[in-house]
């Protein structure tokens, strides 16, 4: 393995120490991947529970998996913040939450599928703005989470400041 090689960028999640012992890494690495096993499994049984709930008929909008993917990404908005701004994450946390559970639950594979089958004379018109819904919803969904919760935080942490700093 070359120098080079070495240098290049490491996820944030795993923490290197070239002190520790050299199974230690693999072990991170292992305890990395079952995390976000874990919450992919979690993340897909319950889109796999809202699809069953709410099936698409043949020709017909597919909303559990627009709803499902919109709602995953004003979720990640919110996980973002939260571990950026606001919380001191333990270092699994993302990757079982964002990479895990919400990866998981989230379907843009499922989207692109559908889109193929409704690109049909007959449902044309409804597979581009399913394209162009999924895409604007999903990211004013986002943009929305991060903003409301920023605003949640700064809301409460003033709150709380004053709060304080009347009982002192």
């Amino acid at each position: 393995m070359t120098r080079e090689l070495i240098e290049e960028p490491i996820d944030p999640d795993l923490d290197p120490d070239p002190a520790r012992p050299q199974w230690e890494p693999v072990r991170d690495q292992v305890t990395l991947l079952g995390v976000i096993a874990l919450g992919g499994s979690v993340g897909a049984l319950a889109r796999y529970g809202l699809a069953q709930l709410w099936p698409t008929p043949v020709g017909g909008f597919p909303w559990a998996t627009f709803t499902t993917n919109v709602l995953g990404c004003f979720l990640i908005g919110v996980l973002m913040v939260l571990i950026t701004d606001v919380w001191m994450a333990h270092r699994l946390l993302r990757p079982f939450l964002g990479v895990g559970i919400l990866g998981g639950f989230t379907t843009f594979s499922t989207y692109a599928s559908e889109i193929r089958n409704l690109l049909q004379p007959n449902t044309i018109g409804l597979a581009f703005g399913y394209l162009a819904g999924t895409l604007i919803c999903a990211l004013l969904a986002t943009m929305l989470a991060v903003r409301l919760t920023r605003a949640t935080y700064e809301t409460l942490h003033r709150r709380s400041h004053h709060a304080h700093r009347g009982t002192a």
